[in-house]
């Protein structure tokens, strides 16, 4: 049965570093995949120029990965604690109620940039069963420069349960993260294509494959139907 599924991304090149080749075998498998981006550039806090750089961006990783919706909030970019709360629960969860996944990937909580984790919060509030019984998998994603750069002593730290094998779709994720001319840079500077590679090297290590992608299972439901 194909399934709706729905990447939650703080900013754009978060989907991509933290589960591109996955929204790849997604769509492989004939799953129908959404994009939520919650943070833009505002015209009177950026120039014009790399606003409409970061639309271009936009609209060309949206025809790589051949979305089947994009939802863009627009809320403030390094700015989302700015907004109350409620009115990001809200948003997000009208995206929800379109989409109606069944599969939902979100940023890491204990990310460094403070947007990741209010969106984390959000987001989770709108995944609860009785909200949204469509809902049957609920995963975290890891993104480099934010989720390894998370320097909380308290925090447990990013510890994934689920591998999923992107052997084949490695090469699709970095020509798709190429389009991002303004994200990324020279190594060592973690979003670079060699560091994105050698992670998923890393990850894919760990489960006896050439690369790999790694998530916290937040939720996973199975539906029985019938006696």
């Amino acid at each position: 049965m194909n399934r709706d599924v729905l990447v939650v991304a703080p900013h754009p090149d978060d989907e991509t570093l933290g589960c591109g080749g996955t929204l790849l075998r997604h769509r492989l498998e004939g799953d129908r995949i959404h994009w939520l981006i919650a943070t833009s550039m505002g015209d009177t806090e950026y120039p014009h120029a790399q606003v409409a750089e970061r639309n271009a961006e936009i609209d060309g990783v949206a025809n790589a990965f051949s979305f089947t919706s994009v939802h863009q909030l627009g809320l403030p970019a390094a700015g989302v604690d700015r907004v109350t709360r409620a009115d990001v629960v809200r948003a997000i969860g009208r995206v929800f109620q379109l989409v109606m996944p069944s599969v939902v990937y979100l940023p890491y909580a204990g990310d460094a940039h403070s947007d990741h984790a209010t969106i984390f919060h959000a987001s989770a509030s709108c995944t609860k069963w009785f909200r949204f019984e469509s809902i049957t998998e609920v995963l975290v994603y890891e993104t480099l420069s934010e989720t390894d750069a998370g320097i909380d002593p308290d925090s447990r730290g990013f510890r994934p349960q689920l591998f999923v094998d992107i052997s084949s779709q490695l090469e699709e994720k970095l020509r798709i993260m190429t389009i991002y001319r303004s994200e990324l840079e020279d190594f060592p500077f973690p979003r670079s294509i060699e560091a994105i590679r050698a992670l998923a090297m890393w990850r894919g290590a760990a489960m006896g494959a050439h690369a790999a992608e790694s998530f916290i299972i937040l939720r996973q439901r199975r539906i029985v139907s019938g006696p």
